[in-house]
């Protein structure tokens, strides 16, 4: 069976050495077996989202000798789409509205130790249960919410569809062995499926777009791998088709700390400019 793979970079930044390593993977598993290579433009953050980082994805990438099929879809036009899996999820009771602010669920959750798996405090449950009475207040003062997922109401569901069978996923190694791993989503807590500045999450998102692309291969990087509990439930609650997933090594400086956009570490704009080619960057990437 061909793949459909996919490379999704957000354009908040330039591109990285550790993203031609993502794109590069994605690229060559379509290209091996006759499968589809897409590329797709995460923008939901729009306050982040400049034209120029656009712009230098498609540059970059045509410079790595990469093709991939036209359109390019851009999440920032299709938010109607996942305010129609947002409200299926609604309609099942599984989700919530949330006011609460950063520092808010910071002060709440100082007494205990859980974290989410990026690191967050994880959730305490401040607007869960909520009365309409209390919502509408605060929708009435002008605030606009965050809708949580009910992790508890959302685990069982799922059972009730799948009764004890374990939720999990296949995972292929970069050699090409694959393994089942279960998935663990309630370590995420209560976590946000809407923002409250844009009508999506990144978890929603992905998973939406995934479905509706026919992607059958994620690969992406190992700080990415808790991130598939979450959308595998997000899969099954929405009777979304299951991909194959490859979570690949991470590329980082001596330290073991990993490349970042924020400082720009082994840029492929940069290196392009000081000479280095295609080529060049195989050779590092998969040394």
């Amino acid at each position: 069976m061909s793949s459909v793979t996919r490379f999704a970079p957000s354009p908040n930044g330039l591109l990285h050495v550790g993203h031609a390593l993502s794109a590069i993977i994605a690229h060559d598993v379509a290209r091996k077996n006759g499968g589809r290579f897409l590329l797709r433009i995460e923008d939901i953050d729009i306050e982040r989202r400049r034209p120029e980082f656009v712009t230098a994805i498609f540059e970059d990438l045509n410079w790595l000798g990469l093709t991939w099929e036209e359109p390019v879809l851009v999440q920032s036009e299709h938010f109607s789409e996942y305010l129609a899996a947002a409200d299926r999820l609604i309609q099942m009771g599984l989700l919530y509205p949330c006011f609460a602010t950063r520092s808010e669920i910071s002060a709440a959750a100082a007494d205990q130790e859980k974290t989410d798996p990026d690191g967050s405090p994880r959730y305490p449950g401040l607007w869960r249960g909520a009365s309409a009475e209390q919502v509408g207040a605060r929708m009435a003062a002008g605030e606009s919410p965050a809708l949580r997922l009910n992790m508890e109401a959302a685990l069982k569901a799922l059972k009730a569809k799948r009764g004890d069978a374990p939720l999990t996923f296949v995972e292929v190694a970069e050699d090409g062995t694959q393994q089942t791993m279960t998935a663990d989503p309630q370590r995420w807590g209560d976590a946000v499926i809407v923002r409250k500045d844009v009508p999506a999450s990144y978890h929603l998102s992905v998973v939406v777009d995934d479905a509706r692309q026919g992607v059958t291969h994620v690969t992406r990087g190992q700080d990415l791998l808790a991130a598939t509990d979450l959308q595998r439930l997000l899969q099954e609650l929405l009777d979304l088709p299951e991909p194959v997933y490859s979570h690949h090594r991470l590329i980082k400086w001596s330290n073991g700390l990993k490349l970042s956009k924020s400082n720009q570490d082994m840029g492929l704009r940069v290196l392009r400019q000081e000479g280095a080619t295609a080529d060049d960057i195989r050779r590092v990437i998969f040394s």
